[in-house]
């Protein structure tokens, strides 16, 4: 879910997989295998994912969380965080359509 998160916060804010990589300072390449989930993020490259999108980096890695014994809790972060993820593919839908 992590991968996905990141590919649509990028897309949220209409940038480009070569702009995202020359504001972090990674390789487009790089930014392509974390946003496919070829490649896992280390911290510090989600922090700069933090800071260049002005969010804290623990809502980033809210959706990251695997949690091995599932319990209501776990089911409800795993439950808002589909949610959010779902309202963030319609915004992008409805804005490659230009209906947003």
């Amino acid at each position: 879910m992590l991968a996905e998160a990141l590919r649509l916060i990028r897309v949220y804010h209409d940038m480009k997989q070569q702009d995202l990589a020359d504001l972090l300072g990674l390789s487009k390449s790089y930014v392509s295998e974390i946003e496919s989930g070829k490649k896992t993020p280390s911290l510090e490259v989600i922090d700069k994912y933090a800071k260049a999108f002005g969010i804290p980096s623990s809502s980033i890695l809210f959706f990251a969380e695997n949690i091995s014994e599932p319990n209501k809790a776990s089911r409800s972060r795993s439950q808002i965080a589909g949610k959010v993820l779902k309202f963030l593919q319609f915004i992008e839908v409805k804005t490659a359509d230009g209906t947003a």
